[in-house]
């Protein structure tokens, strides 16, 4: 039985009326043909609506605040709904008066496993919001299966490099279901909240999502690149917005030359050239030059990531660390927000060799997989 099974057969009195549902349009009933949010509102129960980046139906591009939510009133529901993706960092948390007058909280989103991906630290600041207003609200957490399985990469970020790609704590691909996440997060808060994990199906457990949670995470192997990938959102070479394979493609307008070297291989993966030509974001317009990385095996996406970033920095003068504000935090460029350490950022920067990289990852790997033993 899939977990929103679980969820709508539940009798508990704090699911009758008053719940807040924070979602987006993963949230989908298949036995009905409804989303979540239209069958609470049926029902009644529905008081509030929380939506996270990209809106209900990720509609919008990374980085695009939603302030208006009156754009949903066609739905016809019966709730007032509330953006957490606005245009101000204030926006990203819900505040106490939206979650007060709650007789429940239900989250159910898909993640995708990588400490980048927004949801989870969305979910995050509704924990810390709840707590810190001492509230005793419960929270139902509707369990997804991790596209990446419980495959782990990279290093526990520290408070230095905290954003909102960032929770403090979270390796860059972290192995866990947005569920296990949920219990993280309470026993770090140490919360006394209650908190309910609606399980899915142990066979769903590692298949890929239905429905694309992003518009930049469509098929069944986006994710498996995108903890490493991602880091190109700090530099000046397109990460594929734009084309039908973001993440899987990048490359740049000035990379035509590298297509006669050759660029750094790993385990698990082919890289073929490839000319493309992005329709907005980076380099829009024009003919790219870079690589569709095919995954043909067991992956470790942020290392391969590592060495090809510092690959084309070294052999392109053209290339750049993004500036500017990244994600609501204008203190540090992207590139330290996402890599997320010291060691890591030295390598990129040509200042330590890959056996130090790679110690710093394995290191940190180990601390993780040691740290949530015992979440289940």
């Amino acid at each position: 039985m899939a977990a929103i099974e679980r969820f709508l057969a539940r009798k508990d009195p704090e699911l009758a009326e008053g719940v807040g549902l924070l979602c987006n349009h993963t949230s989908f009933h298949f036995a009905s043909g409804q989303y979540l949010f239209q069958i609470l509102s049926g029902r009644g129960s529905l008081r509030r609506l929380f939506l996270p980046e990209h809106g209900l139906f990720a509609e919008l591009q990374d980085q695009v605040g939603l302030s208006q939510t009156n754009v949903y009133e066609s739905l016809g529901l019966k709730c007032q709904i509330v953006s957490l993706y606005g245009d101000s960092e204030s926006t990203l948390a819900a505040a106490a008066s939206h979650l007060k007058d709650l007789s429940a909280l239900v989250i159910d989103i898909q993640d995708i496993g990588v400490r980048y991906y927004t949801f989870a630290t969305t979910m995050r600041y509704a924990f810390e919001t709840i707590h810190e207003a001492g509230l005793d609200l419960p929270v139902y957490v509707i369990d997804h299966p991790n596209p990446c399985g419980q495959s782990v990469e990279g290093i526990p970020l520290d408070a230095t490099f905290e954003s909102f790609v960032g929770p403090v704590g979270l390796p860059h691909r972290h192995g866990l279901t947005i569920g296990q996440l949920a219990r993280f997060f309470h026993q770090e808060l140490r919360a006394h909240f209650p908190l309910h994990v609606v399980a899915f199906d142990p066979e769903d457990e590692g298949l890929p999502f239905r429905i694309s949670p992003s518009p930049n995470m469509p098929g069944p192997y986006t994710h498996l690149v995108y903890s490493g990938q991602c880091l190109l959102e700090g530099t000046n070479v397109s990460e594929g917005r734009g084309t039908t394979r973001p993440f899987e493609i990048f490359g740049a307008s000035y990379m035509e030359k590298l297509h006669s070297k050759r660029p750094p291989t790993a385990p698990g993966a082919v890289l073929r050239p490839v000319r493309f030509i992005p329709t907005f974001h980076k380099d829009a317009g024009k003919i790219c030059y870079g690589y569709q990385i095919h995954v043909t095996g067991p992956y470790h996406s942020l290392l391969h990531s590592l060495q090809l970033i510092r690959w084309i920095r070294s052999e392109c003068h053209e290339f750049r660390w993004n500036e500017g504000p990244y994600e609501f935090r204008s203190d540090r460029p992207a590139i330290e927000l996402l890599a997320g350490h010291r060691v890591l950022l030295s390598y990129l920067n040509g200042e330590t060799d890959l056996p130090h990289a790679e110690a710093a990852i394995q290191a940190g790997e180990h601390e993780w997989k040691n740290r949530i033993r015992s979440l289940s």
